[in-house]
């Protein structure tokens, strides 16, 4: 059986587009451009978690007080205040999970921090949760979308992130004595 030399296409000639042929990286091309990109996105990732430090006496950070700030009113909604109140509830909101975040383990702290600053991150924001916006800019409706994903989603990871984060908001808003009037709750008893 004779050998079959390769069909090589002819080369495009000099000014002509090429633009309409299909474009053929090898495969040592493909694994070396998804590397660059993979170790862009970390740089950039890690430049940011530096940037993102918690200022003192906040355990959150910025980045952190954004997130939470925009995972508040979608985490609570109907539960907070339609008036006037609205904003320092969730201001008060906001606090009482950076309070929460500071009686954590060091290791637990450190991981949310790495959590705060990766979704405060444009392309992880984007990648994992579909918000082309940063925080304070996502609509709530956005933001609840992003949460119901997160919460059926089949990786384990956005599921943890979904229930950890939750569990914070919502001991938060409840330890508040501003939530408690809506929930029946008359307060702590008192020792007298």
């Amino acid at each position: 059986m004779p050998l079959e030399r390769p069909m090589y296409r002819a080369a495009t000639p000099r000014g002509a587009c090429a633009a309409h042929e299909p474009m053929n990286p090898s495969r040592r091309t493909f694994l070396v451009t998804g590397g660059l990109g993979v170790a862009a996105l970390a740089a950039g990732g890690w430049l940011h978690l530096r940037s993102g430090a918690p200022r003192a006496g906040s355990a959150l950070g910025a980045d952190g007080r954004k997130v939470i700030t925009a995972l508040v009113p979608a985490f609570l909604a109907g539960a907070l205040p339609d008036d006037a109140t609205r904003t320092v509830a969730i201001a008060e909101t906001v606090d009482a999970v950076d309070g929460a975040v500071a009686g954590l383990p060091p290791a637990t702290q450190a991981e949310l921090a790495q959590l705060f600053g990766l979704l405060a991150f444009a392309p992880a924001r984007l990648a994992l949760a579909g918000l082309v916006a940063d925080w304070p800019s996502a609509s709530t409706d956005a933001v609840a979308a992003a949460l119901g994903r997160w919460q059926n989603s089949r990786l384990a990871l956005l599921r943890s992130a979904y229930d950890g984060l939750h569990q914070l908001v919502i001991a938060a808003w409840y330890g508040n004595p501003r939530a408690w009037p809506a929930i029946g709750y008359p307060g702590p008893p008192s020792l007298r």
